[in-house]
This record gives C-alpha cells, structure tokens and sequence, in this order.
C-alpha cells in the first residue's frame, strides 16, 4: 500500500522539492499552501503523514498541529515540522503539541528521508 503525503507549506517551490523527494521513496502527495487548506484536506482525506511549515498565511503551522490533534488525536497522522525557525522555543512548541520530528529548511533527501525513517515512514 502507498503511503501518503500532504506537504503543507506556502512557497510553491518547497511543495515541489519535498514532493520529488517524497514521490522519489513512494509516496502518493498532495499539497496545501496554508494550515486552513491542509485541514480541509485532512477532513477529504487522512494522510500518513504531514510534512508541515510553520509560517503560513490564513493558519499558521502550530494552529493547524493544535486543530489536527483535537480532532484526530495524538499519533494519527505522524506530524514532520519543516521551517526556518530553529529555536529551542519552538521545537518544543511543536514537539508538545503533538509533532513527531522536526527538520530544519532548507533540507535535501538525505535530511528529508533520514527524518521519514526515524518516524517509521521510510
């Protein structure tokens, strides 16, 4: 069985890295540019994970992880966070709120997949 990706981020050329990657190792990806847009695909359809940007207009990252955690509860879909914001203040904001891993921007496929595995995805 493939499993799926929804790339959330709102630059267009991060979706399409992080898609490449992730279709290169065997997933099925979709995409959305805000955390608004990846909710409303996760009600569509649930994917095996989120690999998720935290500054995003409409919903920021943390908003769409705090509203994705109510609803779906803590482990389902595993959460990779993948931002420039590197501070000790916000890993533990997403760890804490429900994220599995988080991976610094910019990235390439060894970051990317290396994440991925340590989750169980890969």
């Amino acid at each position: 069985m493939t499993r799926t990706c929804l790339v959330v981020d709102d630059s267009r050329v991060v979706r399409k890295v992080a898609r490449r990657i992730l279709e290169s190792n065997g997933f099925a990806v979709t995409e959305a540019a805000d955390g608004q847009k990846a909710l409303d695909a996760c009600h569509a359809s649930l994917p095996d994970c989120v690999l998720l940007d935290w500054n995003m207009p409409v919903m920021d990252g943390l908003s769409f992880l705090k509203a994705l955690r109510k609803e779906y509860g803590p482990d389902n879909p595993l959460v990779v966070f993948c931002t420039t914001e590197n501070d000790m203040g916000h890993i533990e904001a997403a760890i804490s709120n429900g994220a599995q891993e988080y991976i610094m921007k910019p990235f390439d496929e060894d970051i990317l997949t290396g994440k991925f595995a340590q989750v169980g995805l890969l």
